[in-house]
């Protein structure tokens, strides 16, 4: 680690000697370059140069465990506890920080909610998982949630919902999200009282500019038909929705969440770049863990990350087993808790594998 961290001042010191040079001043944009190198480093080095500062103070501190003065040696032992504290904080700060960072996590994401085993039961709470995460995304403040597409039920809920969440950091936050929801409760259409189990299956992906996924327009089959959703009858007099057929993946989007046919078509191929991307990383990640699962599993009952238990009043999330017994407040967007305790595990996970 140390070693790294002495490169990185090196570098930043290099980036600093850099600009400061009247050649490479009057490239405009290799110093815009410099800059935003140096920037990206410059917090690392502080907190680098802050702890070889406390390793020279206490090694100073400990020289006068020799001092003939008690009152000296004592004051030494006390100045070497609190900078052995201090040091030991800053290691762990800095093996943080030079933990890789996730190049998806500042990005928008798109969300698809699915139902899965449970029938209408997992329709309805489809609908309702669609409204916890508007929720979420409310509370963020500044974070805006947009329709893209949907497929309902007779009775309210969804068979399929997909939007977007635009804010700074989305993933980083939503990412933990992805997987095989399971919901346990009496379901409303249930004239016996008995409590069934259903399933949802949630994928988060992050939006994907066009210079990260080239779409070939020859690739495309694009057709457009009348909308169902929102919007009167002006939408069904026009053809404004899309259904987008990549023809060499067969993956199909459809959009219908705009009045405007371009903004719909915009919508689906900002969808189609985001399943392609995730196909590729996914199939990257499969050839380095053969035996590692998909995002979000096949929706049987078995596969969960978080279980809805209703007649409890709990949300457990299985994979840091923790729960909640405040129902209510989870799916009115209260995610905090799991978010945050998730990130910090994955942040133990990833400080483990290179100590």
């Amino acid at each position: 680690m140390l070693e790294r961290l002495a490169a990185l001042e090196e570098r930043f010191e290099e980036l600093t000697r850099l600009m400061s040079d009247p050649e490479v001043a009057r490239d405009y944009e290799k110093v815009a370059e410099y800059a935003k190198q140096r920037a990206e480093i410059a917090e690392t080095v502080s907190v680098y140069r802050h702890y070889k500062q406390v390793q020279e103070e206490l090694a100073g501190a400990r020289e006068m465990f020799h001092e003939e003065d008690a009152e000296l040696r004592e004051m030494a032992h006390t100045e070497v506890a609190r900078l052995e504290t201090e040091q030991s904080s800053l290691e762990e700060q800095l093996r943080k920080m030079l933990l890789p960072k996730d190049p998806r996590d500042a990005k928008n994401v798109i969300m698809e909610i699915r139902a899965g085993a449970g029938g209408d039961e997992a329709g309805l709470f489809a609908a309702e998982l669609f409204r916890m995460y508007t929720r979420y995304a409310e509370r963020q403040g500044g974070w805006k949630t947009e329709l893209l597409s949907e497929n309902r039920t007779g009775i309210g809920g969804f068979k399929e919902v997909v939007f977007m969440v635009k804010g700074q950091g989305a993933f980083s936050r939503l990412k933990y999200e992805s997987g095989v929801h399971r919901v346990q409760r009496v379901p409303v259409t249930e004239s016996s009282g008995r409590i069934h189990t259903s399933t949802i299956t949630v994928a988060v992906l992050p939006e994907i500019e066009a210079v990260e996924i080239e779409v070939n327009p020859k690739d495309l089959e694009i057709s457009t038909y009348g909308s169902s959703g929102p919007g009167g009858q002006h939408m069904q007099k026009n053809d404004t929705a899309v259904r987008m057929v990549h023809k060499p993946t067969g993956l199909v989007v459809t959009c219908e969440s705009e009045r405007s046919l371009t903004q719909n078509k915009l919508h689906a191929l900002s969808v189609l770049r985001a399943r392609l991307y995730e196909a590729e990383r996914r199939k990257r990640e499969a050839k380095l863990d053969a035996t590692r699962r998909s995002q979000v599993g096949t929706g049987e009952r078995s596969e969960k990350i978080r279980t809805y238990n209703f007649p409890q009043n709990r949300v457990t999330d299985h994979r840091i087993s923790k729960s909640i017994y405040d129902l209510p407040s989870v799916l009115d967007g209260d995610l905090a808790g799991f978010i945050e305790a998730l990130a910090l595990d994955e942040q133990a996970r990833n400080l483990a594998r290179v100590s």
